[in-house]
């Protein structure tokens, strides 16, 4: 007779709490924690990176800033004429207004607010539909180069206005004759029109209809149940 054989000892069982399984390897599952998405990296390394976005910051405020051109010009062109007359008094020349009560001088400031309120609406959405991503050195390189616009736009219209001196000129035009008061900004506030306009109008837009980050989703968790425990 030959002695029974010793039967092999049972499978080690699993909890049945279940035990911990590694994710399997592959490709990111729809709204995980770590899946790529159009337009930006891994999860939690969203941007083009700082240096990008201050080269950009940078590129933007410099060709804002060049707009002042083109409003200065439009100032100069559009704003209206302050007439002053010259006359001899024991002498001497003097220079004052031909109207008293013209608001010309108003109309002027009021001029230049307008056109910095449209240029800065029009930078502000040039500006977002061309990059449509936000971020601090983009908005500050965008008031940044409003602001500077306007004080080249400022410095453009006076430059191409009436000659600075009111008595020279009055002496070159004779006595009495009307004349035109150099180009002046009376209120300086003015230059604020521009900057505050692209900076209120662009956060607007990307309030409106800029990029929204996608919700992590966290109903797949990184632990599942072991197949033996569900045996069991």
């Amino acid at each position: 007779m030959t002695a029974p054989l010793t039967p092999p000892p049972p499978p080690h069982e699993h909890s049945a709490q279940g035990s911990w399984q590694p994710p399997a390897a592959g490709p990111a599952a729809p709204g995980s924690q770590h899946a790529e998405y159009a337009g930006h990296g891994w999860y939690g390394q969203d941007g083009p990176g700082m240096k990008t976005e201050l080269r950009e910051a940078a590129v933007i405020a410099v060709a804002v800033a060049l707009g002042g051109v083109l409003l200065g010009v439009l100032w100069w062109w559009l704003a209206p004429h302050v007439p002053l007359v010259g006359d001899v008094v024991e002498k001497s020349w003097v220079v004052y207004l031909k109207d008293t009560e013209g608001e010309q001088a108003i109309g002027v400031d009021g001029t230049f607010t307008l056109l910095g309120l449209g240029f800065g609406a029009v930078s502000a959405l040039v500006v977002f539909l061309l990059r449509r991503r936000g971020g601090v050195p983009l908005v500050v390189g965008l008031a940044l180069g409003g602001l500077l616009g306007s004080l080249l736009a400022w410095r453009v219209g006076v430059w191409l206005g009436p000659a600075q001196d009111v008595v020279a000129h009055a002496q070159a035009v004779g006595r009495g004759v009307t004349f035109d008061a150099p180009l002046k900004l009376g209120a300086k506030g003015a230059l604020l029109a521009w900057p505050l306009a692209a900076l209120v109008l662009h956060l607007g837009l990307m309030a409106l209809f800029g990029p929204r980050d996608p919700e992590p989703d966290f109903t797949a968790g990184p632990y599942q149940e072991s197949p033996a425990a569900n045996g069991r």
